[in-house]
């Protein structure tokens, strides 16, 4: 009992409110992003969820983006988010933005990034956050409904 107990406590996620991005009306499909970034060394966990927060400021003016959420697991120094686009080229367009793009050359080398992305028809960001981290973590059965997964 003591080691799940243990487990949990390491697990724990603090997930951040729902940002709203301009496209926060998109009836859909959409394409839902979640990524989950891991450093190294835990020395980089502050520097890195500065980085998430400064990221999450510029949310309300990213073009297609219809929102967000951050979480962080602090006890495994792990952060992450679920972001909701209306196109795969919205996305893009984020990942390439030159804040993005320094972040990752810094950063992509010293830890572990996964990710993973799919269409749905609808958001339901709790469902959603189930399905991200079930496909990360490989045990995903089925898209959840809505999702063309």
């Amino acid at each position: 009992m003591a080691s799940t107990s243990h487990e949990s406590i390491l697990n724990t996620r603090v997930r951040m409110p729902w940002k709203h991005g301009p496209s926060s009306g998109f009836a859909g499909p959409l394409l839902l992003s979640y990524t989950e970034f891991t450093p190294d060394s835990l020395g980089d966990w502050p520097e890195i969820v500065r980085v998430a927060m400064r990221l999450r400021k510029l949310w309300p003016q990213l073009l297609g983006a219809v929102g967000m959420t951050l979480y962080l697991q602090p006890l495994r120094g792990r952060a992450g988010s679920l972001s909701a686009w209306e196109s795969e080229e919205a996305l893009r367009c984020f990942v390439g933005l030159p804040y993005h793009v320094q972040i990752m050359r810094k950063y992509r080398t010293r830890g572990d990034l996964r990710s993973a992305s799919w269409r749905a028809e609808r958001l339901d960001v709790s469902r959603a956050l189930t399905h991200g981290l079930q496909a990360l973590d490989g045990t995903r059965a089925q898209a959840p409904e809505g999702a063309d997964g």
